[in-house]
Formats: C-alpha cells, structure tokens, sequence
C-alpha cells in the first residue's frame, strides 16, 4: 500500500468527518475470475465501517472473495484534493436476522438518512432498506488498512 508522509495524510478527525459526511464511495470488487468491478455507492458510516446497501455483481463478488477496496474523495482541483483508500474485508448480511443482530447497522442507516436528507416531523430518518430477493443486501466493510492524503497541505509548500 502507498506510502503518504505523514504531514499529507488527513488527521483521525478528517478522517472522521469526511466519512460520516461524504455520499459516495466506490467499492472496488474482484471477480468473476480476475477482473475488478469498480462501482459508485452511497455509504453509511458506524464504528469505523462502511455499510453499503447494495445488489447485483458487488454482492455476488463478495460471497465468492471478501476482499474489497473502498476510496472515498473530494476536491475538483488538485490542491483541493483529499481522500481515504482501505482495503479490508466486506461481509453480506444475507438476512434481516443478521441486520438485527449487527450491532452498527442501526447507526449506519441512520448515518445514510442524514446524508440523504430523509426527515420525518423534523428528525431524520434510518435509511431502512433490508435484505429482499437473492441480492439485495447489506455489505458491511472493515479496513484493514487505510492511506489518506490531503493535497491541501500541499499549498503551502507551492
């Protein structure tokens, strides 16, 4: 994984803020065989995890091989730029009996509400979407490993 000296990586709270903050994220999956399936999500964020509720080829991906990148970033300009690259290991919750027992889930949803503006007599609202079908499922991420970087820092320096 890239090395970022120390002053270009974004601080724990950044860190912190971006993700409980920012919408999208793309989770990189592998396979079939050896391809890589880059896709765009919207993500909640609990306890350090990224909860995706998603379908499809990620989900199939995921049963056959856990392992997963997830980049988060922002900025248009380069001195603008800052992002977070994890690699982990992502777990589908096949059930809505493994939702309830997620102990993170809950705040992740809600996180998700929030970001997407869902609010219901002036309180927001759990993004409450659950297991259906043979695919649509929650993806829970663990990093394993995590490099951030902050261009911003970078300006002064220009």
């Amino acid at each position: 994984m890239a090395k970022i000296p120390k002053k270009l990586q974004l601080t724990s709270a950044a860190i912190e803020n971006l993700m409980a903050t920012e919408t999208r994220c793309r989770i990189a999956t592998i396979g079939p065989g050896t391809d890589i399936n880059l896709t765009p999500m919207t993500f909640g964020w609990a306890d350090g995890k990224v909860f995706i509720f998603g379908r499809g080829q990620k989900v199939a991906n995921l049963r056959r091989n856990p392992q997963a990148t997830v980049l988060v970033d922002v900025g248009a300009e380069w001195f603008e730029l800052q992002g977070i690259m994890m690699h982990g290991q992502a777990r589908v919750l096949e059930t809505q009996e493994e939702e309830a027992l997620d102990p993170n889930l809950a705040k992740a949803q809600l996180n998700l509400g929030h970001k997407h503006g869902l609010v219901e007599a002036g309180q927001t609202k759990a993004y409450a979407a659950t297991a259906a079908g043979n695919s649509r499922r929650w993806i829970v991420f663990t990093p394993t490993n995590v490099v951030s970087w902050d261009n911003q820092q970078l300006k002064s320096k220009a």
